[in-house]
């Protein structure tokens, strides 16, 4: 799932058919919501052996319950408040029934996210710093993580907390400052602080409120165990880097489907992957479960309903580049001469159309509000070929076939291996393409807020920096096509690592987000950009052709579908 724009209203098809009782589009929706239930409810009750039974109520909650929903646009903030509620009922439970709190040496969910996500220096501390918040502030914060990451939208957070935007805003606030509270405790209990070895003598390892309000009161009057607070990076910037904890080995799911028949067997995932399939279950929902349903990344890159995050090992070390000195990555033409004119199309029966624009655009103002958008036909597009992790390595790629609006969410990891970027090319159009918008909330040249050396989410001191090649527009974390016809997008990675997430649209869904203001929530910085003037000179997207050659990343950035200028 890959931001605020990608929530119910992207499944609107398949859940109407899970509706109208299309077992294979009620696969769909548990296939690829799955993993998000499993992180909110994980995070909520810190890896619980509860966990596995809340993920499951709340699944068959949602299942039974799809009827009754009555706008599918809504489905993303049903189904976490579902879980939220789910959450609350279990404390309820446990309360009322004085249950021992016995997780049988299990590790908790910080510890797997430490391990899943391979976590170090202060992402790991926030990871650890979640076992001693309290169960409120871990209830929340299970969703903020969410909202940080682009997953979850402030009102959505509110409406699954049951508070309005005003108050959630208040709440986020006073959680923030006691998850602070708990990474000082993490830094100095990794410390060599003679005096709290002292305090601890008598301490069972175990975070709870009362040791929470000891070591904190020890911090704060402690010079060595209160330093390094200055180099403590804000959470939310840390947060956007950790993803979604794949699904465990072994994690079961049993539901009822259809006609009232409970399921013969759960469905178990062994750490062999093998699989006893029980009745009702289709083969797709199984591999859901039997493959690694999120692979993680430091880079947070997320597919389509919330169900993948993907990562993928460098090829090859990459030496860290130093961090760009101008406003924008990309390289600047500097004293190059004007561009020769487009080539002849490929395909000359192909009507001739658009704009190729040839050169880094500037960033507008970021609180400069966008031009109203032309309303083009918003019909249908298929997409085939796809991996459904999305395209994160050469050589992938996707073909959008259809007349409606598509959305490319980008995702670039300096943190995996940072350098020139070989940009990902469009080939074979058939009819045409246009470039119509640009959103997200950022350009991924946008400086991160709380930002101190100007890390950007092309790269920064720490990691390197990501450039990308002279004269190519700089990309914003969504951009916006409309098509009518077909086209296939190419993954053309062989330097900086980056991936590329992409979805069918609709102009309610491109309006919605290039319309967000800057204060909107974390990590949007600004509104977003319309290019399309509603006619057929509209700007056509760089590096596009009508031909298929064989190596897609050979095509040159000054796209080839227009005729030369007379």
């Amino acid at each position: 799932m890959g931001g605020r724009s990608v929530d119910g209203r992207q499944w609107r098809a398949t859940i109407a058919a899970a509706q109208n009782g299309d077992r294979r589009a009620l696969d769909e929706l548990v296939e690829g919501w799955l993993p998000l239930v499993y992180n909110i409810v994980g995070r909520a009750l810190n890896g619980h052996a509860d966990v596995d039974d809340v993920v499951q109520d709340t699944m068959l909650r949602a299942v039974h319950g799809l009827g009754s929903l009555r706008d599918p646009e809504a489905f993303r903030s049903w189904l976490v408040a579902i879980a939220m509620r789910q959450i609350r009922d279990r404390a309820r439970r446990r309360t009322a029934d004085a249950l021992p709190d016995d997780d049988h040496g299990a590790p908790d969910f910080a510890e797997l996210t430490v391990l899943r996500l391979q976590l170090e220096g202060q992402r790991r501390e926030v990871a650890e710093a979640v076992r001693w918040l309290a169960d409120e502030d871990r209830e929340l914060l299970s969703l903020w993580w969410l909202e940080v990451a682009g997953e979850l939208t402030r009102r959505e957070l509110a409406a699954a907390v049951g508070i309005s935007r005003q108050h959630a805003a208040v709440r986020v606030q006073r959680m923030k400052a006691r998850l602070e509270t708990a990474r000082g405790i993490v830094r100095a209990l990794g410390s060599s602080c003679p005096d709290l070895r002292e305090v601890t003598d008598d301490w069972d390892g175990r975070p709870d409120s009362v040791w929470r309000k000891r070591l904190a009161r020890h911090i704060r009057g402690c010079a060595r165990c209160s330093g390094g607070r200055e180099d403590a990076v804000p959470a939310e910037r840390l947060l956007v880097g950790i993803a979604l904890v794949p699904l465990p080995a072994g994690f079961t799911l049993a539901t009822v489907l259809g006609g009232g028949k409970t399921a013969a067997a759960a469905a178990t995932v062994s750490a062999t992957a093998s699989v006893t399939a029980p009745v009702g279950w289709s083969a797709k929902v199984l591999g859901a479960l039997a493959k690694p349903a999120v692979a993680v990344t430091a880079g947070a890159a997320i597919a389509a309903g919330g169900a993948y995050v993907v990562t993928q090992a460098p090829d090859e070390p990459a030496p860290r580049t130093a961090p760009p000195t101008t406003a924008s990555t990309a390289r600047p033409p500097s004293s190059a001469p004007p561009a020769s004119p487009a080539p002849s199309p490929s395909h000359p029966e192909e009507q001739l159309y658009g704009t190729v624009v040839d050169t880094a655009d500037r960033a507008p103002a970021a609180t400069v509000r966008p031009a109203a958008l032309p309303r083009r036909a918003d019909g249908t597009v298929t997409l085939t070929g796809a991996p459904p992790t999305g395209l994160t390595h050469r050589g992938e790629e996707v073909t959008f076939t259809g007349r409606g609006y598509v959305r490319v969410r980008w995702q670039v990891l300096p943190g995996q291996r940072p350098g020139a970027l070989v940009m990902p090319t469009w080939t074979g159009l058939r009819g045409r393409l246009f470039h119509v918008a640009s959103g997200g909330g950022r350009r991924l040249d946008d400086v991160q807020p709380g930002s101190a050396d100007g890390t950007t989410w092309m790269g920064g001191p720490a990691t390197g920096t990501t450039v990308l090649p002279a004269g190519a527009q700089q990309m914003w974390q969504n951009e916006y096509f409309w098509l009518d016809g077909s086209v296939t997008l190419h993954q053309n990675e062989r330097g900086a690592d980056y991936n590329l997430f992409a979805q069918a649209s609709s102009w309610d869904q491109v309006a919605e987000d290039v319309a967000t203001p800057p204060d909107a929530g974390a990590g949007v910085v600004r509104y977003g950009l319309v290019r399309d003037t509603g006619e057929d000179t509209a700007p056509v997207p760089q590096y596009l052709t009508r031909a298929r050659p064989a190596d897609p990343a050979t095509v040159p950035r000054q796209s080839e579908v227009t005729p030369p200028p007379r």
